[in-house]
């Protein structure tokens, strides 16, 4: 879990629109070619690194596929497991799998879900054993884990809505969180989660970050919903860079692309102040993040017009929740392909050639068995030796919305999402 940022004080609004030379980009066959060859490896990730039975994922592997050392090799992730259950529908719908194989590993993660993996109150462990459910690391009780959990558990209901059992779990596991409960007396802020020896945790999800999703699974849910105000309780920050405004509170840029993996904010503006483009604004984000690199390239020459990309990664120093701008103390010249990749659903005209770039590039040393290494330093030639499951699938799940739309187009089929959209006040342009 990120420990949480400084908080920016609220700006005026502003107009989010692109300019005119920021036109929408059409996909070569070249561009095609590139992006099913990487898609396909990351979801070999998720076949040869969730288990058969649980359909839990592990947080991460080795990029060779190896196994881990020995605090990881047997811990899975409950947010991998929620864009591996995504990344199984992709699969079927693409041929990369047999339609019969994707339903009973589905079927398998569901069942096990419901009657075997420990839960308070509907809600998952951060980390579980793989094989087990096992609470793992005396991890928490994750609010935002389990959301991204649940995208690919509705994404399943409604790609196997005619089947006589899958849809019928998925709605029992969703109606099952108790939002009430999470709210922990607050009336409209969701807490971050909960330890069984601690209780609560004390920070709450109350200024812009990765939990559009999860407001809005507590807004919709018709079992234990919570008041649609909650959408306007968090704050709104704005950060100005290069001209560009966009919400944001100096988080990485993953929080602006998580919950666009499966909510559909395409053509949606709050209805009131700051009337926010949603989609939009992470299309600026991306924008920016490009731009901040490129503006590092005197101290980090590794950066570059195609070279770029900052979010919570790896790096020589550990895993660091990088960002920026403004800039984070620890930035040291690293990219992190998923800074690309998981916003090609947003800006493909920069994060294509972004990718491109670094496989031309680099591809020897960071482009293996599942795609892009999790990180690279270019200035001082170090290649994470990891990918994480999170982050191959977040790229996997922005790639195939860039391609087809599919995983908006079947998440946004239960009606308890258009119609927490409509309860925020999140209106159609």
């Amino acid at each position: 879990m990120l420990s949480r940022r400084t908080f920016l004080h609220s700006l005026p609004a502003l107009s989010l629109a692109t300019s005119p030379t920021e036109a929408a980009y059409r996909l070569t066959r070249a561009d095609e070619e590139l992006l099913e060859d990487l898609c396909r490896r990351s979801f070999r990730f998720f076949v040869e690194h969730s288990d058969a039975q649980t359909g839990l994922t592990l947080d991460r592997a080795r990029t060779d596929g190896s196994v881990h050392d020995e605090t990881h090799r047997n811990t899975s992730s409950i947010a991998a497991t929620g864009f591996g259950l995504t990344a199984q529908c992709i699969a079927a719908e693409r041929g990369w799998m047999k339609r019969d194989e994707v339903r009973e590993r589905t079927l398998n993660c569901l069942r096990f879900l419901s009657e075997r993996a420990p839960r308070e109150h509907g809600w998952f462990y951060h980390w579980m054993d793989w094989r087990t459910g096992e609470r793992t690391w005396k991890s928490e009780i994750s609010s935002i884990d389990t959301a991204l959990l649940m995208g690919g558990v509705l994404t399943a209901r409604q790609y196997f809505a005619n089947d006589k059992e899958i849809p019928q779990l998925a709605a029992q596991l969703y109606h099952a969180l108790d939002f009430a409960w999470m709210l922990n007396g607050h009336a409209r802020l969701l807490s971050h989660g909960w330890h069984p020896e601690s209780g609560f945790i004390k920070n709450r999800w109350d200024t812009y970050s990765e939990h559009p999703l999860l407001y809005l699974l507590a807004i919709g849910s018709p079992t234990h919903g919570i008041t649609p105000r909650a959408w306007w309780s968090w704050r709104r920050s704005w950060i100005e860079y290069k001209r560009r405004r966009f919400l944001s509170a100096n988080t990485p840029l993953f929080t602006h692309q998580f919950s666009h993996a499966w909510v559909d904010f395409r053509g949606r503006r709050e209805n009131r102040l700051p009337y926010v483009d949603y989609f939009q604004n992470s299309v600026t984000a991306t924008r920016v993040n490009r731009q901040f690199c490129m503006d590092l390239a005197k101290e980090f020459p590794g950066y570059s017009e195609n070279i770029w990309g900052i979010t919570a990664s790896d790096s020589k120093q550990g895993y660091v929740a990088w960002g920026g701008p403004p800039r984070h103390a620890r930035i040291d010249g690293s990219v992190v392909p998923c800074a690309a990749g998981g916003s090609l659903m947003f800006a493909s005209d920069i994060c294509l050639p972004a990718l491109k770039a670094m496989k031309e590039k680099y591809g020897d040393q960071i482009y293996g068995k599942y795609g892009f290494a999790d990180a690279f330093n270019p200035t001082n030639g170090w290649v994470n030796p990891d990918v994480i499951g999170i982050d191959l699938g977040i790229t996997l799940l922005s790639a195939e919305n860039l391609r087809s739309g599919n995983v908006w187009r079947w998440f946004m089929r239960n009606a308890e999402m258009t119609r927490a959209l409509q309860l925020a006040g999140l209106r159609r342009t």
